[in-house]
């Protein structure tokens, strides 16, 4: 998207998403199925319920393919595309994720198939109160002397964070040049 032109916000929760997407209005989502908090066929339809035009992606793997179908169906999704993602891919179905927005029978159903799990929480009872006694007093305790670090744990845990940042940035650059955002 950004060789398109295009500036992209990354949320990993569904509930979050549908956030994001109310205070942003993007001009389009990619959504996957597994998200934590709301899955993403629940967070496409509370989306298009804040927003009858928006523009919802599925992108999913070959093996959930028939549920992606199913869920962009019901949610009014304008395409889904299948992992890993080729520039081809998104070249192929660009018009029609730039057509017209279907409509989104499963907001019909959301209520009641999703009822809102958010209910105030019951009233607790106050807590009693505990009897004050005057003639005791317990002195705060002393704060505890910090433990030493055992010699040579600092040298080996920076050894760990660099490995593990190394590791990150290669699957990084593996991942961009796969996706062909870099060439060598």
């Amino acid at each position: 998207m950004s060789q398109r032109g295009w500036v992209s916000q990354i949320c990993n929760d569904g509930d979050k998403a549908v956030d994001e997407y109310v205070k942003m209005k993007p001009n389009m989502v990619f959504m996957g199925l597994n998200l934590p908090t709301m899955d993403g066929h629940v967070a496409a339809l509370e989306i298009r319920e804040s927003d009858p035009e928006a523009r919802v992606v599925f992108v999913v793997s070959k093996s959930r393919l028939s549920k992606a179908n199913d869920a962009a169906y019901s949610a009014g999704a304008v395409s889904v595309l299948v992992t890993p993602l080729t520039r081809a891919d998104i070249d192929q179905k660009w018009v029609l994720m730039n057509g017209p927005i279907p409509n989104a029978p499963g907001l019909a159903d959301l209520d009641a198939l999703y009822p809102d799990i958010e209910e105030e929480p019951p009233a607790l009872p106050p807590l009693p109160t505990l009897p004050v006694e005057t003639s005791q007093t317990v002195a705060p305790p002393s704060p505890l002397p910090p433990l030493p670090e055992p010699p040579g744990r600092k040298k080996r845990g920076r050894l760990r964070i660099l490995i593990l940042l190394a590791t990150v940035a290669s699957i990084g650059f593996g991942a961009a040049f796969y996706l062909g955002f870099v060439e060598i």
